[in-house]
């Protein structure tokens, strides 16, 4: 599973002549569990992507601790990538290659066995109906189609964590759903999912748990339900508007 307790971050900003303070997340706490989707629900700037960084191994936290598998982020940043696949908001393809070349340079750099390789791929293209895509330079693809490639890229050395950051930026319907069923397939063989979002429609349809994320804290966890149940009943949207709008004390 994954776990993040009481994650502090803050970044040092300069203003003209005077530098600033600026903390990207404050308080974060939240556990998400092997075979389940859990989400990241807040607005734009609530510090969901630095916190999903933190797990990455991309930066470290200033305070509190992040653990993938029980091992920590900062102590064991290697043992932890190991057992990570990360889909960022930026696919980085390379385009000159194909769709192919791009997932097998990945493979090679996670020690992926040529035969496993094969496999892997081919698991990776029925999931995610990329076969017709994997011949072809990478460059001109659609955002759905650098996405496909881009999962099956963080998924070639089969983790068992997989964090995803705004994973349905800018897909149409038929990509959406494709990523959709994807995440259902993972869940279903135990994986530990976390991805982040501001869209309340994604949250409803993929996730089994929801950590509420609003001025770099933890505002409220738990399933649609128990939130909705907790704040005296309304829809999922009604909770969050009133979490997220609240004053929260410094």
């Amino acid at each position: 599973m994954i776990e993040v307790r009481a994650l502090g971050k803050t970044f040092l900003a300069r203003r003209g002549r005077k530098p600033t303070v600026l903390t990207a997340v404050d308080n974060v706490s939240f556990a998400a569990a092997d075979g389940q989707i859990t989400a990241l629900l807040g607005p734009n700037g609530a510090g969901k992507t630095t916190t999903l960084r933190i797990l990455a191994t991309l930066m470290q936290p200033d305070r509190g601790t992040a653990t993938v598998g029980g091992i920590d982020v900062t102590a064991d940043p290697m043992a932890v990538r190991a057992q990570l696949g990360v889909l960022s908001d930026a696919r980085g393809l390379y385009t000159r290659l194909t769709a192919r070349e791009n997932i097998a340079y990945y493979a090679g750099l996670r020690g992926v066995a040529t035969a496993d390789l094969t496999a892997r791929l081919e698991e990776m293209s029925a999931l995610l109906d990329m076969g017709d895509l994997l011949d072809r330079a990478t460059q001109g693809f659609s955002s759905g189609e650098r996405m496909k490639v881009a999962l099956a890229r963080a998924l070639i050395h089969d983790p068992q964590h997989l964090i995803l950051d705004e994973p349905t930026n800018g897909l149409d319907v038929m990509s959406t759903r494709a990523l959709r069923q994807l995440l259902a397939h993972l869940r279903s063989r135990g994986k530990c999912i976390v991805f982040s979002t501001h869209i309340m429609q994604e949250v409803e349809a993929l996730s089994d748990r929801i950590v509420i994320v609003a001025h770099g804290r933890t505002l409220a966890s738990g399933t649609s339900t128990e939130l909705r149940e907790s704040a005296g009943g309304g829809s999922l949207e009604d909770v969050f508007v009133r979490l997220t709008t609240a004053q929260v004390a410094p």
